[in-house]
């Protein structure tokens, strides 16, 4: 299952080339995450108060073509599977039908009070809808 967004791209986005700046890409794939969670049934703070973080250890980022101010982009994420404490998700950008870039961030499941990493429980387990479709 995937979920997606719309972002019209502000100004404040794009770099001194008019070009969106590529760490802004990261800030788009936290945006789907939320609603990738939502879909889930859940919200990061819903997760949180049930002394579960998800922080990201690792983000990827394959970059195509650039996207500009006022650009209409689509983000699409999605659950690409569960292994253990950690959870990767994947997610692409898109303007139209051009792919302008996709990437993946892996998070891992942790115990706030331990401070240290935890398989997710069946609750969250069964919530969470493993793949999704690139366009």
């Amino acid at each position: 299952m995937s979920s997606r967004i719309q972002y019209r791209v502000p100004y404040a986005d794009t770099d001194q080339m008019g070009v969106v700046y590529y760490a802004n890409y990261l800030v788009m794939f936290e945006r789907v995450r939320n609603e990738i969670l939502r879909d889930c049934g859940f919200s990061y703070d819903q997760i949180e108060k049930s002394g579960i973080g998800l922080p990201v250890i690792q983000a990827h980022v394959d970059y195509y073509k650039p996207s500009h101010y006022d650009d209409l982009l689509n983000i699409t994420g999605w659950f690409e599977k569960v292994s253990g404490a950690r959870a990767w998700v994947r997610c692409q950008v898109h303007r139209n039908q051009d792919l302008l870039a996709e990437g993946h961030t892996i998070h891992v499941f942790l115990d706030l009070n331990k401070k240290k990493p935890v398989k997710p429980d069946k609750t969250i387990l069964n919530a969470i809808k493993i793949g999704g479709s690139e366009d």
